[in-house]
């Protein structure tokens, strides 16, 4: 390994650092009139008309969800059905679905590997 020279900050075999003049100062930028406090007219009532359609949507989501949370309501009296109750009531919905694939799935193993003995024990085959 070749030794360093005092005072160099750099390493054998790498480039000196690149010495770059400051930057010039940019163009100075447009002055933008500033914005009024106030709204115009016209869009206040652009604003009144986007506020009525949100609130539109939200009651037709509302109201479609609404069936769903009655028949879940009617299916297990006294239970409370928050936004959270009914997100884990899906999440277990997922959970049960995966549960089934799963026995689904070993029960066809199972029944494979029984029919395999079987079919072992009926032709005297042997290892």
């Amino acid at each position: 390994m070749a030794k360093r020279a005092r005072g160099t900050t750099t390493r054998p075999g790498q480039r000196r650092a690149i010495q770059r003049s400051a930057a010039r100062p940019a163009a100075p930028a447009p002055r933008v009139a500033p914005r009024p406090t106030t709204l115009t007219e016209d869009e206040e009532a652009r604003a009144a008309e986007l506020e009525a359609a949100i609130v539109a949507q939200e009651q037709a989501a509302e109201m479609a969800r609404r069936p769903r949370l009655q028949r879940a309501a009617a299916d297990a009296p006294g239970r409370s059905f928050s936004t959270l109750a009914v997100a884990a009531g899906n999440e277990y919905a997922y959970v049960a679905r995966d549960v089934r694939r799963i026995a689904t799935v070993g029960g066809t193993l199972v029944g494979v590997l029984i029919a395999l003995w079987v079919i072992t024990q009926v032709a005297h085959i042997t290892l």
